[in-house]
């Protein structure tokens, strides 16, 4: 007679695990970056390449391989949507820290002013038509039918941590954060030659003369051998123009959502996340503020738009009224970054005197926030010491270049405390997550500091913050002492922080990313590196710096809803 005895528990076999869905996940990043490097790079050199009329590159080639690129994204997110997020167990996990609402909502508002700039875009190349290739009418509407696929895709999917097709899904996702960089580069590149062509129009001496004629074969080479003469190819043409800056954003807005999706791929999460999942609805936002910040916020940015139209309109005249419209700029950006120095400042003041824990929990998404915030800042820090450098060592001593000079100093220091206050707040904990929920340990004589602004008298000295009137109305009372209101007047102040930023972010990404450029009226750089080297710094690292503002008004939004 055999009889099964229980078996000891040291020796019974582990709970089962779930097995690993992949044995090197290095190895399928590896795979991904490398298609995506080499995608890149391609790209890089077609779109630099066909940028000047020496290169035998056209830009029927950019055009042709942009588009290539845009229908392969499109093929592989409808792969995903309709067969790799329906899999059973293909999407386990949701990332509540990924695509926040005002990211896909800015994502969404971004796709429509890109989908208008096609619009523009086809209208233009469509005016000429018997003298254009048909690559330059379907690019733009390849463009049009790839933003909706995409944005779509990553309303529904940005949370997404899949474990199916995890490979294909990294490459996948790698080659359409590629194609949005991709567009992005070649955004920048053709409203840089815009611009330059524009002021070597506006400035034609005889030091700018073959750089003039340079960029006029250039930009020829977007039209072709075709003149746009008719007041409707003109209104296209400008159009479009006017909305690159939200193309270039909506570029980038996509390319870190992908990012974060391509961190997620083969993640395991816990079933209770940790995180801000949910955000109180934007009027109890307003309650709680002092409207301080949105006040003096509101001004700064009614102001910076009427500096703006000042400059715009006065810097193409003579040389006393741009003379006068660069005074009125840089003495509106001082006073801006100024105070946003100061702001900035007192906010991180402020968290010295707030208790909430530090969150330490794995975050890919600030991650690439906080790397963003820094990356990016590097390139108004570049154009920031060489503009000081040739203020310092030139010749000028007048008053605009005791402006340049002063807007350069405040440039680097509202960069630098600004980054300091949003990292800070990404790291912090939400509300609630005080240590005053665990009571002190020292004994207590009948007193106890529940509140530094009042002194309450109580029986004893409970071991938990519980409470337990005789009333009702008692229960409430003691309640609100243990809550320690003290630190609502803080929430107050990082809320019209955070506002305060936040308009003068916009503003500040209003002026350049629309066409202000300071950086060639004031002759001050061009006459100390020349025109060719300035404008190769400026186009380079302005991009980065305008990508900044807009970064920093997103991350800024997530401070406000947190605080």
């Amino acid at each position: 007679m055999s009889t099964e005895l229980p078996s000891d528990p040291k020796e019974s076999p582990p709970a089962p695990r779930p097995a690993p869905r992949e044995v090197w996940k290095k190895g399928g990043r590896l795979l991904s970056v490398l298609l995506a490097v080499n995608v890149l790079l391609l790209a890089c050199t077609l779109i630099s390449g066909g940028a000047f009329n020496k290169v035998a590159v056209y830009d029927t080639d950019v055009f042709a391989l942009l588009t290539t690129m845009l229908l392969l994204a499109m093929l592989w997110i409808l792969f995903y949507l309709l067969g790799t997020a329906r899999c059973p167990d293909g999407v386990p996990y949701r990332d509540a820290h990924a695509g926040p609402i005002w990211l896909r909502g800015g994502l969404v508002l971004f796709g429509i002013c890109t989908l208008v700039m096609d619009v523009f875009k086809t209208g233009y190349y469509s005016s000429f038509f018997e003298c254009q290739s048909a690559i330059k009418i379907l690019y733009p509407l390849t463009q049009a039918v790839f933003v909706i696929v995409q944005t779509y895709f990553l309303w529904v999917s940005a949370k997404d941590c899949v474990h199916t097709h995890l490979d294909l899904t990294r490459c996948g996702l790698m080659f359409t954060l590629t194609t949005n960089l991709a567009i992005w580069m070649a955004a920048v590149v053709d409203e840089s030659l815009h611009q330059a062509h524009a002021h070597s129009s506006s400035h034609n001496n005889t030091s700018h003369t073959r750089l003039a004629l340079d960029l006029e074969r250039a930009s020829s080479a977007v039209g072709g051998e075709c003149s746009c003469d008719t007041a409707v190819c003109q209104i296209f043409q400008q159009g479009y123009f006017y909305l690159y800056p939200f193309n270039i954003e909506y570029s980038l807005f996509a390319s870190t959502m992908l990012y974060v999706m391509w961190k997620n791929v083969g993640r395991m999460l816990a079933s209770s996340t940790h995180g801000h999942s949910h955000a109180p609805s934007p009027l109890s936002l307003f309650r709680e503020t002092f409207f301080a910040g949105p006040v003096l916020g509101l001004m700064l940015f009614v102001v910076g738009l009427a500096v703006f139209i000042i400059y715009e309109v006065q810097v193409s005249g003579d040389r006393g009224r741009t003379q006068q419209a660069l005074v009125i700029y840089y003495s509106f950006n001082i006073v801006c970054l100024g105070l946003m120095t100061l702001v900035s400042l007192s906010g991180s003041v402020i968290y010295r005197f707030d208790r909430r824990a530090m969150d330490q929990h794995k975050n890919p998404t600030r991650t690439l926030d906080v790397a963003l915030l820094m990356g990016a800042a590097l390139g108004q820090y570049a154009i920031s010491y060489y503009s000081i450098v040739a203020v310092v060592a030139g010749t000028p001593r007048d008053l605009l270049a005791a402006l340049n000079l002063a807007h350069a100093l405040l440039m680097i220091a509202q960069h630098t405390f600004q980054n300091v206050f949003i990292i800070e707040s990404l790291h912090r904990g939400p509300p609630g997550a005080e240590p005053h929920d665990t009571p002190p340990k020292e004994p207590c004589h009948g007193l106890t500091f529940a509140n530094l602004d009042a002194l309450h008298t109580l029986p004893s000295c409970p071991p938990t913050p519980r409470l337990v009137g005789p009333t009702p109305a008692g229960s409430q009372e003691a309640a609100s002492v243990i809550v320690a209101p003290r630190s609502h007047w803080r929430r107050r102040c990082l809320k019209d922080i955070s506002l305060f930023l936040l308009l003068c972010n916009i503003i500040l990404w209003i002026m350049p990313a629309f066409g202000a450029r300071p950086h060639f009226s004031n002759t001050v750089e061009v006459d100390f590196y020349g025109y060719s080297l300035w404008a190769a710094i400026v186009n380079i690292c302005l991009p980065f710096g305008i990508f900044y503002r807009m970064h920093a008004v997103s991350s800024l939004l997530e401070v406000y809803v947190m605080s």
